[in-house]
């Protein structure tokens, strides 16, 4: 497990999208029904060659501290 410097149990989350607009999309509405504290955000982007088609891959790691007590 990994602990914030207040000891707090930290979670990630991870989003992987086919379009930029969609990453933000799935990043905000995480943010938004999610009661959480933002810790760091990691952006990724890859792009690879199949036949003629460029295929691009946009993903996020969320981490952060929920805010509801479980």
């Amino acid at each position: 497990m990994l602990y914030t410097f207040f000891g707090d149990i930290m979670k990630v989350k991870v989003i992987d999208e086919g379009h930029e607009k969609d990453l933000e999309e799935s990043i905000n509405n995480f943010i938004k029904e999610n009661n959480i504290d933002i810790i760091d955000i990691k952006f990724n982007s890859s792009c690879s060659i199949y036949g003629e088609e460029q295929i691009y891959c946009f993903s996020a790691l969320i981490m952060y501290e929920s805010n509801n007590k479980e």
